[in-house]
């Protein structure tokens, strides 16, 4: 399930057509660590690689401009690049350029730490608004903003970093699509066909040699030689939802170029979950989210009117479904398109008043809001070319990262066995990610996550009913991490928890970064504030 933000024009489609969606010394390079060079002499070359990559970048450093107008990134944020091989196997060999933007600190030069370097997840989404957080004076960063500078980036074939494309980003948007719980065999196969043919699409648009190269592993290269180029002989990385996993990785090859990590919303790194079951348990957790905001509406029916129990609500829900089902509403908003909008609310608290309030209005007798607010725009050509490569950048990542299942037989008896108790999202994320099951480039084995020799303490926070990223991700990482620190926010589940108001857990973040001191043991946090319509 690719994570997706609030605003639609940022989601994606997914294949089969549903909208689903991270110091001083400038020449400083760390030898790469026995962790990094260990095993096939594959890694042996890559390794090398990485640190010859990072050593130029290192003596190159970045030409700092004012960033393009198109990109939106006001004063005094300022842009460049960093060039990085496109195989580490190959330092000599096609290179590409990854656009990164920065803000200084907002203290005194003895204030400042360093670099904060930040990814959002996706895989696929672009860090490059990070340091507007120093911009709009984002409440929950200003000490933190005091002490770094905030750095973002478009990782490798994300938006400026080389993008990569899988289909006409026009036709990848337009609606309806097919409902994504097949009613027979024949849906299925036709579901299948465009999976199949995403994946070619993604071969004759892209090429075989670039799709080999995404991923997460050389995603982690990079930063390491974006840590380069920044003049940092340690890195500071903040790193939310897939971001973990990158943080994870880093931290299993780059162990010694660590300073200090914050993971929020943890990818389970285990190989076996990577990336097929990690997928299977995000159906389970999403079911438990998408019942949480049923009874939040249901305890709030004095304002939304769509019933005072969360059977109520779901009912609404499957009405809705089949009205949309039997006739698009507006001709655009079919089952597809209503499971793209409403996946929000249980990604996001944030997008729990908004999604029930076009919810509510349709029931009162207003489509139009429900139409603006899930249909594609096909005006908007610039977020429709950010929304298909966002998903090409999903799917190129996670299914060249890992051997996925090639028998149909599997993913149909998986799937269907967990409709059957785990409807909402299921066979969308199904669809979503059939692709790698005839993937056309060859498939790696994920990076065995594990303490390695100069790992920092590093602080893992963690929503308890976290839709995106289950739980057990951050458990697992937790004890794959020594020295690490876990914090939970009990009795919650927005997905990406630093960012939110809860004293807490803010306090703590601050005080890791700035100090470096974690708890002497796990914390449990009571939840942040519950949205009142």
């Amino acid at each position: 399930m690719r994570d997706i933000r609030p605003n639609k024009r940022t989601a994606a489609l997914g294949s089969a057509g549903v909208l689903v969606t991270a110091a001083l010394i400038a020449g400083a390079v760390a030898a790469p660590t026995a962790s990094a060079t260990s095993g096939r002499s594959g890694q042996d070359r890559e390794a090398r690689g990485a640190a010859i990559a990072a050593e130029r970048a290192a003596k190159a450093g970045i030409d700092w401009q004012d960033c393009p107008a198109d990109w939106g990134l006001e004063k005094p944020i300022q842009c460049g690049w960093v060039t990085v091989p496109l195989d580490y196997a190959k330092p000599n060999g096609r290179q590409i350029k990854l656009a990164v933007d920065r803000i200084g600190n907002t203290g005194t030069p003895a204030e400042r730490q360093g670099a904060l370097v930040y990814n959002p997840g996706g895989p696929g989404g672009s860090g490059l608004r990070f340091p507007r957080r120093v911009v709009t004076k984002a409440p929950v960063w200003a000490n933190v903003a005091k002490a770094y500078d905030f750095v973002g980036f478009d990782p490798r074939g994300v938006g400026h970093s080389a993008p990569i494309s899988c289909a006409d980003p026009q036709e990848f948007v337009k609606a309806p699509k097919a409902d994504p719980v097949p009613d027979s065999e024949a849906d299925k196969l036709a579901q299948r066909k465009l999976a199949r043919e995403y994946a070619q699409g993604c071969a004759e648009r892209t090429g075989k040699a670039v799709l080999a190269q995404m991923t997460t592993p050389n995603t982690v290269r990079d930063l390491d030689v974006i840590r380069a180029a920044l003049g940092e002989q340690k890195l500071n990385f903040l790193g939310v939802s897939y971001g973990t996993y990158l943080g994870a990785v880093y931290g299993t090859m780059f162990p010694g170029h660590l300073r200090r990590m914050i993971v929020d919303s943890v990818v389970n790194p285990s190989r076996q979950k990577i990336w097929y079951e990690a997928n299977l348990d995000q159906d389970v957790a999403f079911e438990g989210r998408w019942k949480d905001w049923q009874d939040w509406i249901a305890a709030n029916d004095a304002t939304f009117h769509l019933g005072t129990t969360r059977a109520a609500v779901q009912a609404k829900w499957l009405e809705l479904r089949a009205t949309a089902k039997k006739n698009p509403i507006g001709g655009v908003v079919g089952p597809a398109e209503l499971i793209g909008f409403f996946q929000s609310a249980p990604y996001y608290d944030s997008s729990w008043i908004p999604v029930a309030t076009v919810f509510s209005r349709y029931f009162a007798g207003d489509t139009q809001a429900l139409v603006d607010a899930a249909a594609p725009d096909l005006s908007d050509t610039a977020g429709n070319i950010a929304s298909e490569n966002g998903n090409a950048v999903y799917t190129a990542v996670e299914c060249t990262d890992a051997k996925w299942p090639t028998s149909w037989k599997k993913w149909d008896r998986d799937n269907t066995a967990l409709h059957k108790d785990y409807p909402f999202m299921t066979w969308a994320n199904a669809w979503l990610n059939l692709p790698c099951a005839t993937w056309p480039v060859q498939q790696q084995t994920p990076v065995n996550v594990k303490t390695a020799k100069g790992l920092p303490p590093v602080l893992i926070v963690q929503s308890e009913r976290d839709a995106a990223t289950p739980y057990e991700g951050a458990v697992e990482l937790h004890q794959r991490f020594k020295g690490s620190r876990l914090i939970t926010e009990k009795d919650a589940g927005s997905h990406g928890v630093t960012s939110l108001v809860n004293t807490c857990i803010n306090t703590r973040v601050d005080a890791y970064l700035l100090t470096g001191k974690l708890d002497a043991e796990d914390v449990t946090c009571t939840p942040h504030a519950t949205p009142k319509p």
